[in-house]
């Protein structure tokens, strides 16, 4: 186990929340704990995908999870139920910003006139040499 990755106390807590497999048949040779680790390592480094170090799985499989669970939504659902159970241990502080800053546009920016209120500078003249 490297350092970034998952606990066995916060797999303990994420694996009920993950979608279960619907196919039987021939068990993954990645572990979804595996793959999971792969994409929290791949978003905390930053690293090309194809860098993935290879305890993780091969980078296609990571890559292919991840967006499929992108997709489907299965990435929002986790959220909001590891947010609301942090939630009700009360240990996030919904604190409310709100900024009353009011700012001013030129009058050009709010659809002002634009012809008329000021001349156009005319060309420099052409500068003569010799004189």
């Amino acid at each position: 186990m490297a350092r970034g990755d998952l606990t066995d106390a916060q797999w303990a807590v994420l694996e009920p929340l993950l979608p279960k497999g619907k196919k039987p048949g021939r068990p993954p040779t990645w572990t979804r704990r595996q793959l999971i680790d792969g994409i929290r390592f791949r978003v905390r480094t930053g690293i090309p995908r194809r860098d993935m170090p290879a305890e993780y799985g091969p980078w296609g499989r990571v890559y292919d999870l991840f967006r499929r669970w992108q997709r489907n939504g299965t990435w929002h659902r986790i959220f909001t139920a590891l947010q609301a159970r942090a939630d009700a241990k009360d240990l996030i502080t919904w604190d409310i910003n709100v900024d009353s800053t009011v700012r001013r546009a030129h009058q050009h920016a709010a659809g002002a006139r634009k012809k008329g209120s000021c001349r156009r500078s005319r060309p420099a003249a052409p500068e003569r040499y010799g004189v």
